[in-house]
């Protein structure tokens, strides 16, 4: 291919948004970070958080004359698997030279996988897993957090704000980590959290699932209780996975690391390191759309 081209993979999720620039004559140019972009919990804010991430991506690259017109860009967006969802980001009337729309748990998958066959498990805010082959996909989980995303940072920090305010009211009991939640908000007043929550998105949530971990590894019965049924959670998740004899099994994700001693023994020899990150499968999967070969010229 004789002409540069520019694309750009973006993994949008319900805490940040990276984006990574590829170029077809030098690979791996650039990388940028914006805020959350799940379209299904704020659309708009979203949309911007995928332009910052872009353009950030570009600036890092430090290349002036291009813009995000010049770019082909491939989304893997969390939220997208809903149908209504996804038509509305199709009908967003987008700046690039053209745009290639996926699941954040498909870019995942071909990330850790280096775009072949194989399955995943993202353990971040939310919760999902995928088996993804050229024949067949099977999506398990990703129905959002609060009616799903066991296991995920969000879901974590929900209980133990929840177990938290109970014991406040004098119906649970009061462990060591109620002190650190309380600190977090600067309150001992149950209302005063539950009104600062009102508006909560996931990813506030998600920033007290350190402090339960926290608490769990130092003994804390209430939040090892959480831990512990986060962990069976995703467990089971990846053992519905297995199943389907996937060539391998990888796990990613902001909590992934944390959660990964407290699952099933067996469950934890089935699982390999990722070998590139969710923005890299989302420029593998606009490459694929495009017809494109990968080279690993600048990979970083």
């Amino acid at each position: 291919m004789a002409d540069q081209e520019f694309i750009i993979g973006v993994d949008g999720g319900g805490t940040k948004c990276r984006a990574r620039l590829y170029s077809t004559q030098q690979g791996f140019i650039g990388t940028g970070l914006a805020g959350p972009a799940n379209p299904a919990r704020h659309f708009e804010s979203a949309m911007q958080s995928i332009l910052d991430a872009c353009q950030a991506a570009i600036d890092d690259a430090v290349l002036p004359n291009v813009t995000l017109a010049d770019c082909h860009v491939g989304l893997g967006l969390a939220g997208v698997n809903l149908d209504t969802v996804a038509e509305k980001v199709m009908a967003w009337q987008h700046p690039f030279k053209s745009r290639f729309l996926t699941t954040d748990l498909h870019i995942a998958c071909l990330g850790a996988n280096d775009n072949q066959d194989g399955a995943v498990i993202i353990v971040g805010t939310g919760s999902c897993g995928l088996v993804s082959s050229q024949q067949k996909q099977v999506l398990l989980g990703g129905h959002g957090f609060p009616v799903g995303d066991y296991g995920g940072g969000a879901w974590i920090g929900f209980e133990a704000l929840r177990y938290c305010l109970r014991s406040l009211d004098g119906v649970a009991e009061s462990t060591s980590m109620n002190p650190q939640i309380l600190r977090f908000f600067n309150s001992k007043n149950a209302t005063d959290i539950a009104e600062i929550m009102l508006n909560a998105r996931p990813a506030d949530y998600a920033k007290l699932s350190p402090i339960v971990f926290d608490a769990a590894e130092a003994g804390d019965a209430a939040a090892t209780d959480i831990i512990q049924q986060g962990a069976a959670q995703i467990s089971a998740l990846a053992r519905q996975l297995l199943s389907h004899q996937p060539e391998r099994l990888s796990m990613i994700g902001g909590v992934s690391l944390r959660i990964q001693p407290w699952l099933d023994k067996d469950i934890l020899r089935s699982i390999q390191a990722p070998i590139f990150q969710p923005d890299f499968g989302a420029v593998f999967f606009a490459l694929n759309q495009l017809n494109y070969p990968v080279h690993f010229r600048g990979l970083s």
